[in-house]
């Protein structure tokens, strides 16, 4: 398998070796169980059914998940294994399938996809950074796209993620993404739509405030996610100004200003939400 389904596009044959993702042609899973800590639309009461991959294709500096997106901790699984993880997903009442960090398996889950007819909403939950290839592969699979838009200053974007190019091609993924899906909803579920997820970093609130000129701009009427959650992670010796959480000053900043241009499909998280015990456990619940 050469890949090139990610805008890396490392052109390596995954059966023989590892690319940025460093990720293998087969299904890398680090957990599968339902989840209760995503917006309230996608986990209600009964949780949302998240498979989390491993590997990644951005490795942000500040991953809070870096023990799988850059560790790389994980189980490898069969096709047929992933189908049985998410049939045991519904039958344990996941309002939906929350394809946690797919980016690098794209090729493969459409495949999947296209065989097993899910009967809950499929979620596909990345970090944004996409072929636009890929996700046109994925039109009519998926019902929820939940991609972020980290960053739309190009130095952010290498300082942080190494991907100079980040805003560029995660901007152009985001629109296609809203082309193949209209926002629906069954009581407070979302059945399908787009979600845009920010996180407010350290230091960084004016690039948050373009962010959401950008959105407002050119997706209107648009879902936003205002995430609060950043919990400093891993090694930031190079970046100290990530090395400390968000304050309630910054937070505000960016709120208020998706208030003051009208924005009023936004999502706010309690600043309590920025705190490690919400991480989940990547001991493959659910794979094993």
């Amino acid at each position: 398998m050469i890949c090139s389904i990610c805008p890396r596009r490392c052109n390596i044959d995954r059966e023989a070796s590892t690319g940025y993702c460093r990720s293998s042609s087969a299904f890398k899973v680090a957990r599968a169980s339902l989840h209760y800590w995503e917006e309230p639309c996608i986990s209600g009461e009964q949780g949302s059914g998240a498979v989390f991959f491993s590997g990644c294709n951005l490795r942000c500096v500040f991953c809070q998940n870096y023990e799988i997106s850059q560790l790389n901790k994980g189980v490898e699984i069969s096709d047929d294994r992933l189908i049985e993880i998410f049939e045991r997903l519904v039958e344990n009442g996941a309002n939906n399938i929350n394809l946690v960090n797919p980016t690098h398996f794209g090729d493969r889950l459409a495949r999947v996809l296209t065989k097993w007819k899910s009967p809950v909403p499929i979620v596909y939950n990345s970090g944004g950074y996409e072929s636009l290839d890929t996700i046109k592969s994925l039109d009519g699979l998926v019902d929820i796209y939940l991609p972020d838009l980290k960053y739309i200053r190009p130095d952010k974007s290498k300082r942080y993620s190494n991907a100079v190019d980040y805003f560029d091609v995660a901007s152009k993924a985001i629109l296609e993404m809203r082309r193949q899906v209209s926002d629906s909803f069954e009581g407070d579920i979302m059945k399908s739509g787009l979600i845009i997820r920010h996180l407010v970093l350290p230091k960084n609130t004016n690039s948050s405030i373009e962010i959401l000129n950008w959105i407002n701009e050119n997706l209107p009427d648009t879902y936003v996610s205002l995430m609060a959650q950043y919990t400093p992670c891993g090694n930031l010796e190079a970046t100290p100004e990530l090395k400390r959480k968000i304050t309630e000053r910054e937070y505000n900043k960016v709120i208020n200003h998706a208030l003051d241009l009208g924005m009023d499909k936004i999502f706010i998280q309690d600043k309590k939400s920025a705190d490690k015990k919400f991480i989940p456990e990547f001991d493959f619940t659910g794979v094993m």
